[in-house]
């Protein structure tokens, strides 16, 4: 199954006629120029799963430092993804090994 496919059936997973609601995933641009994916874990199995931080060419603040960059992280109950402009699918595919792991069938 691909990416988006398996991010597909992850987010199907979570829909149980009130997370959808108030929950759910946002993909949007930003200006480094990138990507920052937010995945709202509150009401899912994953809520309290630890997600061991990524960080590569960025500062302390989770600021770019050059063209090339990557981070990830939880805060607050939301997963935050966000990396440089070629970016977007690696970024998907954390979240998903990373929901894998911790018992999300994503099929």
């Amino acid at each position: 199954m691909n990416t988006l496919a398996r991010l597909q059936a992850w987010y199907s997973q979570q829909c149980n006629g009130e997370w959808e609601h108030s929950s759910g995933i946002s993909i949007q641009s930003c200006d480094n120029p990138g990507w920052w994916v937010k995945i709202n874990l509150v009401d899912t199995p994953l809520q309290t799963s630890v997600f061991n931080e990524i960080a590569q060419g960025v500062d302390a603040r989770r600021f770019s430092l050059g063209s090339s960059w990557l981070s990830c992280h939880t805060e607050n109950g939301i997963w935050h993804g966000a990396g440089d402009a070629t970016r977007l699918e690696q970024i998907l595919e954390i979240f998903l090994a990373w929901a894998e792991e911790n018992n999300s069938k994503l099929t």
